[in-house]
């Protein structure tokens, strides 16, 4: 490829390519204005980590959400029950409504960081350019793409947590021990929620989704950019630093608003259980679940599911960031700078 500014990761990348062909498809590329390349990297890069993690993520929501059958099990114990009861389809249960949340998700969370921060340092230039931009840019970017995209994470939610016998004995009788599936996929989801209570229906448990993204999404963004400071020049592009520094940081910003996760799950899931937890009382708000849970469940509730969290956590920042630099690549998306504004 012609590229004035050749990085060593294009240059690799460039190989994987045929000559012709990359012209072509460059000359088609560079149409493109940089944050619709934002969208389709960021879009991209998030199915296909999401899916990668698929069966972890569905253990670690039966963990979360108490669902019977699955309250004194390990992550081992629940992957072998999970693989007896539903086959290898079942891990992906959920996965369709996940990688249709996540697409705009991370399309969004990517390209409005890169907005969000560019609007702030060319607006508010006092504040300089640490972190602390990267912080708040992050923190935007996390609530504007989860209030884009919730009632889908409900969905995912809702079916994730059905749990279903497929291999049922017919010939012996024997009946399945789990109820018929409340929802047969996203429409239906969508659809019965939505009759049953409207907007407010679909965004049921948006509040402590919020109060978890926020400092999430802004913490990953800071640690990240606080430990790249630390690293040597020469180690800056290398792709095992963005993938270290990644995972620590998503690492880190979990460990903190992980009880606000497990409560958004049990407020997602309440109208499936046939009682709910606290005795038929819904949780009224955030703190009214957190403390009800600790009460009820007990304080190691709030951590349900965490240790397979972590295990699932490095191989999604890893296969994200190797995908989204693959894309980037493959877009010809310019190096972020560390000014830009809005309207490039």
């Amino acid at each position: 490829m012609n590229s004035p500014q050749g990085s060593t990761l294009t240059t690799n990348m460039a190989g994987l390519v045929d000559g012709s062909t990359a012209r072509e498809e460059v000359s088609h590329i560079d149409c493109f204005p940089v944050y619709v390349k934002e969208l389709i990297a960021g879009g991209g890069a998030g199915a296909f980590a999401k899916t990668t993690v698929a069966p972890l993520e569905r253990i670690k929501i039966l963990m979360q959400t108490r669902t019977d059958g699955f309250r004194s099990l390990g992550v081992y114990q629940s992957l072998r029950k999970v693989l007896k009861h539903e086959g290898v389809l079942g891990f992906y249960k959920g996965n369709g409504a996940s990688v249709v949340r996540i697409i705009p998700y991370a399309a969004l969370h990517f390209m409005t960081y890169e907005r969000y921060r560019g609007w702030i340092l060319d607006n508010y230039s006092f504040m300089g350019l640490g972190p602390i931009i990267d912080l708040l840019a992050g923190s935007a970017s996390g609530g504007t793409a989860v209030i884009c995209t919730y009632p889908l994470d409900l969905a995912r939610t809702k079916l994730a947590y059905q749990v279903t016998d497929t291999r049922t004995n017919f010939r012996s009788g024997i009946r399945s021990l789990y109820p018929q599936p409340a929802y047969n996929g996203i429409r239906d989801v969508l659809t019965s929620v939505y009759r049953e209570g409207g907007i407010r229906g679909l965004y049921r448990g948006v509040g402590p989704t919020l109060a978890g993204i926020l400092p999430y999404a802004g913490l990953k963004f800071y640690i990240y950019e606080v430990l790249k400071l630390h690293v040597p020049e020469e180690h800056q592009k290398s792709i095992a630093m963005h993938l270290s520094c990644g995972a620590v940081a998503g690492l880190f910003g979990q460990t903190f608003t992980y009880p606000l996760d497990v409560v958004r799950r049990q407020m997602q899931v309440e109208s499936l259980q046939c009682s709910t937890i606290q005795g038929g009382t819904r949780y009224r708000n955030t703190l009214d679940g957190l403390t009800t849970i600790a009460r009820n469940q007990g304080w190691r509730q709030l951590f349900a599911g965490m240790s397979i969290n972590y295990i699932k956590m490095v191989p999604s920042v890893a296969v994200g960031f190797a995908s989204y630099d693959m894309m980037k690549v493959w877009l010809r998306i310019p190096p972020r700078q560390k000014s830009q504004t809005v309207s490039s």
